[in-house]
C-alpha cells in the first residue's frame, strides 16, 4: 500500500511523516522546506503476527507494509507555477490514496501560508490545484483523441467522457464525484489516474489539549468531518508533535504514554486503520517455523487470489487452501490440534478469504 501525504506548507505534514517513519525528512517552520519527496516504509503493527510467531518459533516474522511519500507543501496558484509549481503532483499520481494534512491548531510561532486559520479554505485551495491539474492531463488526452474519434465509434465514446469529466471539473467538482453511465465508463475514468478520484484521508492536526476527547470542541476538526462525510472520505485527529515524541519511545513507553494523555491508540494506528477501511483491505496469515507473515488483500478476494499474492506458482497450480481462523489455532497450540477439532476447513477456488485467515496453500504446477 503506498500512500501520499500532502498540505499546505506549515501545516504538520513533515512532522507527521517523520514521526509515522521516523525517517527524519526536513521540518521547519517555512514554506517549502520539503523539496523532493520523501518516501518512507512503516510496518502495519498487528498483535497476531508476534502471537503466532511465538507459537510456531518462527525464525522470521514479517508484517504488513505502508510506503508514504511526504509531497512539498502545495500553495495556491501551485498549477500556474507558483510556489514550487506542481511538479511534485506527479509523485502522487503512483499513490492509492491521499493523506490531506489539515491544520487545526493556533500557533503564533508557527507561521500560516494564508496569514489565519481555516480549515475548509485550506482544503479548497489543495482541491483546486489537484483540479487544475487534472484538467490539465485531461485536456491532454483530450488532444491524442480528437482527431481518431471522428474515425472510430469507441474512441468517440471516450472523447465525448472525457469532455464530461473536465466539464464537471471545471465547476469545482472532484472526479470521485463524477457519474459514470455504465461499466466501460467507470473503467475509463480509474485508468485516468485523476488525482482527485483517488481516495482521501483527512488528518485533522490538532494542538495536543485537543487530543483527548478527539477534537470533538475543536470547530475546525467538526467542518472537516462534515467536509469529509459529504465526500466520501475518511477523518482521524491527530497531533502531529505529539506523534514526533511517541516515535522516540519504544513499545512499553508508548503504551504508557497513550494511557497519561486518554488515549486507545497512536496517530498511526488510527491512520492504518483508516486507509484500510477506506480501500477495502484486511490481511490473511501465513504461518510455519520459517516464516509468520501478512498478506495484504482486497475484502472478497478468493482463494486462488490471495495464494497469488505470496507467488504466481501458487495461483496457477492452486489446488486447495487449509484454512483456519488465527483465535482457533492460538487456542489449539497447534495446526494438528485444530485439525483434530474440526476447525480447519479445505477450501476450493470460490472460498472468499476473511481477516485473520491463517492459511496453508496445496498447489501443483
Amino acid at each position: 500500500m503506498k500512500l501520499g501525504i500532502l498540505g499546505l506548507p506549515n501545516v504538520g505534514k513533515s512532522t507527521l511523516f517523520n514521526s509515522l517513519t521516523k525517517a527524519g525528512a526536513e521540518s521547519a517552520n517555512y514554506p517549502f522546506c520539503t523539496i523532493d519527496p520523501n518516501i518512507g516504509i512503516v510496518t502495519v503493527p498487528d498483535e497476531r503476527l508476534k502471537l503466532l510467531g511465538d507459537m510456531y518459533h518462527s525464525k522470521k516474522v514479517t508484517p504488513a507494509t505502508i510506503e508514504f511519500v511526504d509531497i512539498a507543501g502545495l500553495v495556491k496558484g501551485a498549477s500556474k507555477g507558483e510556489g514550487l509549481g506542481n511538479q511534485f503532483l506527479s509523485n502522487i499520481r503512483e499513490v492509492d490514496a491521499v493523506v490531506h494534512v489539515v491544520r487545526c491548531f493556533e500557533d503564533s510561532n508557527i507561521v500560516h501560508v494564508d496569514g489565519s486559520i481555516d480549515p475548509l479554505r485550506d482544503i479548497e485551495t489543495i482541491n483546486l490545484e489537484l483540479i487544475f491539474s487534472d484538467i490539465e492531463i485531461l485536456e491532454r488526452r483530450i488532444a491524442k483523441t480528437a482527431k481518431v474519434a471522428k474515425m472510430d465509434k469507441t474512441v468517440a465514446k471516450e472523447y465525448a467522457l472525457l469532455e464530461r469529466i473536465k466539464a464537471h471539473l471545471e465547476e469545482g467538482k472532484l472526479a470521485k464525484g463524477f457519474e459514470t453511465e455504465d461499466e466501460d465508463e467507470a473503467a475509463l475514468l480509474a485508468s485516468y489516474n485523476l488525482l482527485t478520484y483517488k481516495p482521501v484521508i483527512f488528518a485533522a492536526n490538532v494542538a495536543e489539549d485537543d487530543l483527548a476527547d478527539d477534537g470533538a470542541s475543536n470547530e475546525g476538526v467538526a467542518k472537516v468531518k462534515e467536509f469529509a462525510a459529504a465526500n466520501d472520505s475518511e477523518v482521524f485527529v491527530i497531533c502531529a508533535q505529539i506523534e514526533q515524541e511517541i516515535a522516540e519511545l519504544d513499545e512499553e513507553e508508548t503504551a504508557m504514554f497513550l494511557e497519561d494523555l486518554g488515549l486507545k491508540e497512536s496517530g498511526l494506528q488510527k491512520l492504518i486503520k483508516a486507509s484500510y477501511h477506506i480501500l477495502g483491505l484486511m490481511s490473511f496469515l501465513t504461518a510455519g517455523e520459517d516464516e509468520t507473515r501478512a498478506w495484504t488483500i482486497k475484502i472478497g478476494t478468493k482463494a486462488p487470489q490471495a495464494a497469488g499474492k505470496i507467488h504466481t506458482d501458487f495461483e496457477r497450480g492452486f489446488i486447495k487452501a487449509e484454512v483456519v481462523n488465527y483465535k482457533d489455532l492460538l487456542e489449539q497450540g497447534s495446526l494438528a490440534a485444530a485439525r483434530e477439532k474440526g476447525l480447519v476447513g479445505m477450501e476450493g477456488k470460490d472460498y472468499v478469504v476473511q481477516d485473520g485467515d491463517v492459511i496453508l496453500f496445496r498447489f501443483n504446477v
